[in-house]
This record gives C-alpha cells, structure tokens and sequence, in this order.
C-alpha cells in the first residue's frame, strides 16, 4: 500500500514528489500571470515582438526560480549545485556583461518610462523619432530618415531631452526693424497677427516686446507657445506670416551697418575713389 512516507527514489517520498509538483504548478500559474499582466500593461510601450521576447525571459527566469526553491523538498544537497551553478553565473556574466547592462536597463526603461515609441527626443548627440523599442536597444529615426540603433545602456546613462513631453512648447524669433520704423505699430500688428492663429495659445500667452536697441535697428522679441505635436510647422509658418506682414506696412528690416566718420586731416589734393592723393599725383 502507497502511504505519503513510501520511497520512490532514493529518500525522495510520495509527499516529496507532490509538493514538488504543486510547487511547480503554483509557479507556472505566476509566471503566467505575470506575462498576461505584462503584455496589457506594457503593448503601448515596446514592439509586440520584443515584448513577447521579454516576457518569455521573465517567465523562464520565474519558472527556474520557483524550481530551484522547490528542490530542497526532496532533501537534496544543493551545496554542490550551488558551487557549480554560482562558478558558471560568473563566467556567463563575464562574456555577457553588456547584455545583461543592456536588459537591465531596457528593464528600468520601461518602469521609468522617460522614451515612448512616437516621442520625438535627443538621446546624446541623437535626435530623432523613437521608432522601436527593444529589450536591448531602441531604434531612432532620425530626421534625415536614418535609423539609429541606441544601446538601452546609453538611453539609460545618457541626458534624455524630450520634446513632446510636455503638451505645449515655446520658440522666439528676434526680429530687427530700422530705427525709423514705428515699433509700437508693428508690435501691435504682429500681436493681432498672432491672436488670429489658431494654434498659437492664449494660454500661454504670446509676448511681442522691444529688447535691444542694437547697432543696425531695434529688435523685437516673439515669443509663441504652440501645440508640441505641430510645434515646427506653426514655428516656419509664422516667421513668414510675420515677415509678410511688416513688408505690407513699409516697416524694413536693415541691413547691418556701421556709420563711420573720418577726421580732417589737413591734407590737400584731389583723392579719388579708392586711392588716395600721392596715388593721383603719381598718374598726373
């Protein structure tokens, strides 16, 4: 008669074997639990072919786990195991540190969440679009259509500056108008010019102001928050608009200049254009 004390194996009994088999179970129950929960939460994030990728590694990484954890339940001496199981962690750490460092903080990536897949970004001396993210690395596309392939180590140690984080971004242009142009119109015209868009906010509110008093005019600072998402194209739009807008009012916009005066040097004879008199003496 089989009792929960009969011996199967060695000392391995029949309880040993069902606790290790419900502990296997439980386990594979969790790590599929974990992908499901995984997969919702983090579809919107990373490619669905890495995710899938990375959620396999996870679950063999809990499933290992749990096994190893459910051996002693045998009464089986896992010193030795540990030695030659912790011998050849080293090794395998050693050949694959930069992929380790590279999952790692792919990892913490998608936990922190400072890059998502449609972001536009710098990353180093990279700008671009992410285009993919993966579980070692992140693809950028770059403006001129490139695609470059950053290490999640270097996303992850490098200063990230994103552009469409936040809902709204400013830009500026200074503009110059000639010293007899009447600066109060044009600032008053560029201000309803403004108001008129209707994707340069009111709030933020746009500021049109004189600040500098420069050699060749007076500058006038612009300053306009835009939708992030069509931040560029309202940018090159309404430059133009504004430029359009100050040659329908005669308002010019200089040239540099310098005004130079020369002293009387009491010196006679006819100097002519880009000689000077002993020049003219000489061609008499």
């Amino acid at each position: 008669m089989v009792t929960w004390d009969s011996v199967v194996y060695g000392s391995v009994t029949v309880l040993d074997l069902i606790i290790f088999f419900f502990s296997v179970i439980v386990v594979l129950i969790i790590a599929k639990v974990v992908g499901i929960y995984l997969k919702r939460s983090l579809s919107d994030r990373i490619d669905r072919d890495e995710l899938d990728k990375l959620i396999k590694v996870i679950q063999i990484a809990i499933v290992g786990t749990g096994i190893w954890l459910a051996l002693p339940s045998f009464d089986f001496d896992i010193g030795q195991l540990v030695v030659i199981g912790g011998t050849g962690a080293l090794i395998i750490a050693f050949a694959s540190q930069k992929i380790v460092s590279n999952l790692g903080s792919g990892l913490f990536l998608l936990i922190e969440r400072p890059v998502k897949i449609g972001d536009t970004m710098r990353i180093g001396s990279t700008e671009g679009t992410v285009h993919q993210i993966r579980i070692l690395s992140t693809i950028i596309k770059t403006y001129e259509g490139v695609y470059v392939r950053v290490p999640n180590e270097s996303i992850f140690n490098s200063e990230i500056t994103n552009f469409v984080a936040s809902p709204a971004r400013r830009f500026e242009y200074r503009v110059s108008i000639a010293y007899g142009a009447d600066a109060r119109a044009a600032i008053t015209a560029i201000s309803e010019l403004l108001a008129n868009h209707p994707f340069v906010l009111k709030n933020p509110a746009p500021s049109v102001y004189v600040d500098n008093l420069a050699d060749s005019g007076v500058e006038i600072v612009v300053r306009i928050w835009a939708p992030s998402k069509v931040w560029w194209s309202v940018r090159t739009e309404m430059l133009e608009r504004i430029k359009q807008l100050l040659d329908g009012m005669g308002i010019e916009i200089p040239f540099p200049q310098r005004v130079i005066t020369f002293a009387n040097t009491g010196m006679k004879g006819k100097q002519e254009p880009g000689g000077d008199s002993h020049a003219a003496e000489n061609r008499r």
